[in-house]
């Protein structure tokens, strides 16, 4: 979806509480400095309770659309006109687009993941019939499991500090929950850590006393990608494993928002080099 062609001057803002710590800036600057676009982008912290209000301003005709993030995703919902098919599957919106005078929901983390572990070489057709696990069941983990179970149609097992989340994600879409001593860990293809998990603790890892002998053909996806190389991701490498952090699904979701507001495509590298220059 695509909003008409910009060549005016014009806003788009992410909405966050908090949001200062915010990379998109700089990769939607970034961004419209490369399509040659008069575009500003400002992430502003918004409340929730201050949300409904801030949404509507997104109605003015200079205004393109927002991206959201914590706690907004699912907030949002219905103060919009109409939800793609992704955000009504995953139940949670991280861009809205203005066309006219609707305001669009759409989802651009599970086609961001997507592109992300294709640029990783970490997806491939001939991985389909191989389980995934995803590690979480919150709103990053919702995004990951519609990309792998539905778009991908890999087998999903879902595990969670505290299964019976992870039981309604799995039946939310059709994948399978279980307690980490119960995966087939010999079959696993991919490890997504979709939890916050090494996050605010670079010595924290979802996967504790893991023996990755056990998992000798799995590939890990961090989505935390600040430290760069999580705890998950060192022991992983260190046992022979392929392991990537969640910068690239950062920059695709930023790419799929922006195309979608200017009906620009511009390449992922301009967001990955932006992302690049900031976290110096």
């Amino acid at each position: 979806m695509s909003s008409t062609e910009v060549s005016a001057p014009a806003r788009a803002f992410l909405y966050a509480d908090p949001a200062a710590h915010s990379l998109s800036p700089q990769m939607h600057r970034a961004a419209f400095a490369y399509a040659g676009l008069a575009g500003t982008y400002e992430a502003r912290r918004v409340t929730s309770a201050e949300l409904p209000v801030a949404v509507a301003e997104l109605r003015q005709p200079d205004i393109l659309g927002a991206n959201l993030s914590l706690p907004h995703k699912e907030a949002v919902l219905p103060l919009l006109d109409s939800l793609t098919d992704a955000a009504k599957q995953i139940g949670a919106v991280n861009t809205v687009i203005r066309q006219g005078e609707r305001l669009i929901g759409d989802n651009t983390d599970a086609s961001g993941f997507v592109a992300a572990l294709q640029d990783a070489g970490m997806w491939s057709p001939t991985l389909a019939g191989r389980p995934a696990v995803v590690l979480g069941a919150g709103g990053a983990a919702r995004a990951a499991v519609y990309a792998l179970q539905v778009a991908l149609q890999v087998p999903v097992l879902i595990v969670n500090r505290t299964p019976a989340k992870a039981l309604a994600l799995a039946q939310d879409f059709g994948a399978s929950a279980l307690l980490r001593e119960d995966v087939p860990w010999a079959e696993v293809g991919l490890i997504v850590n979709s939890s916050s998990a090494g996050l605010s603790n670079p010595a924290e890892t979802p996967l504790s006393d893991f023996d990755w002998a056990s998992a000798p053909s799995a590939a890990v996806y961090d989505m935390v990608y600040k430290p760069a190389e999580t705890r998950l991701m060192r022991e992983a490498r260190a046992a022979g494993r392929p392991a990537e952090n969640g910068l690239g699904m950062l920059a695709h979701q930023a790419r799929l928002a922006f195309a979608a507001w200017t009906g620009r495509q511009v390449p992922a590298q301009v967001f990955l080099g932006a992302l690049a220059e900031a976290t110096r």
